[in-house]
């Protein structure tokens, strides 16, 4: 087994199912550039480091109910991605997404407007399952499924 290997194995760095990533570095090309010690691991030159952000995302020392949907944590806008690493939905330096500041503009808006121009539904009466599947982008198990209905000013607004 190599060392790059015995560090995500180390680290715990598994999808919830317990299944390895497969053929991750093609993916994530971080290596470390020289010799150095972390956390009391010593890592050898060109070692592929990963960062377990799904565990950081799940730590109950940094968030309250980690596993619980509580949009309200993010509503004051209090958690700075510059400076503060315990979200990091995009990644992190020079290798983190560049489509973020695009990203966290378009949400809104999109949402927004689906809310504006749609009448949603659920499909059946059944609880909407939110585990989550297999994945590095970590998707839902079950697809979400849903109706919607144009409301009455989305015409309008598209005419």
């Amino acid at each position: 087994m190599d060392l790059s290997l015995s560090l995500f194995l180390a680290f715990g760095l598994s999808s919830p199912s317990g299944e390895y990533v497969q053929n991750i570095d093609k993916i994530l090309e971080a290596r470390s550039s020289d010799h150095c010690t972390l956390g009391g691991y010593h890592i050898p030159k060109d070692t592929m480091l990963l960062v377990n952000a799904w565990a950081i995302h799940r730590d109950p020392k940094l968030w309250d109910e980690p596993t619980s949907f509580k949009p309200d944590r993010f509503e004051n806008g209090e958690i700075d991605h510059e400076t503060n690493y315990k979200l990091m939905p995009f990644g992190l330096g020079r290798r983190s997404c560049p489509g973020m500041d695009l990203a966290r503009r378009a949400v809104g808006l999109v949402l927004g407007s689906l809310i504006q121009c749609f009448e949603w539904k659920r499909v059946g009466q059944k609880e909407i399952d939110m585990t989550e599947g297999k994945g590095v982008t970590m998707p839902k198990a079950e697809p979400l499924e849903a109706l919607c209905k144009a409301r009455n000013m989305a015409n309008k607004l598209m005419s």
